[in-house]
């Protein structure tokens, strides 16, 4: 009995082959936005994307405004340059708590997973690039007996 199983599976040959599970769908809302929640150390961005003209807003004011270095809108625009989507996006958001590297780090995750919401086929080149992933490191906690997290105090013979 097993036998026939096994010569009937080599009859199929090529009609076997897995079929490749279909792309979500875009998740998109009444108003044509995707939403995301992106975070970096204790940075939480709140993102909408839609498509439109490359203007980011962030906490009610412009980009260019908000994050004043260079590096800071660089690390926004990474997401668009990588999937190929640069200047096609308009991004609204809203970022509350950490330092403006770590905001601008938590808006970059937000931007990347409501790229991928918005057009799925985007994931690859997104993955491949890092940004999906949560960047962990946050800082540190002090420890009892220490300066700080590791520093210990100065040592004194007398």
């Amino acid at each position: 009995m097993a036998e026939e199983t096994i010569t009937d599976l080599a009859d199929l040959g090529e009609a076997a082959i897995e079929v490749p599970k279909p792309l979500p769908e875009p998740q998109i809302d009444a108003q044509g936005r995707a939403y995301a929640t992106g975070k970096r150390k204790n940075a939480v961005a709140r993102v909408w994307i839609k498509p439109g003209s490359g203007r980011v807003v962030v906490n009610g004011r412009d980009q260019e405004t908000y994050f004043a270095r260079p590096v800071l809108r660089m690390i926004l625009r990474q997401p668009f340059e990588a999937a190929g989507r640069d200047q096609q996006y308009d991004v609204w958001c809203t970022v509350k708590g950490g330092g403006l590297s770590g905001q601008a780090g938590a808006v970059r995750h937000g931007i990347s997973k409501a790229l991928v919401l918005f057009e799925p086929t985007l994931r690859p080149p997104l993955k491949a690039g890092g940004f999906l992933t949560r960047d962990s490191r946050v800082v540190e906690r002090k420890k009892y007996g220490r300066a700080k997290a590791r520093r210990s105090f100065q040592f004194s013979k007398r």
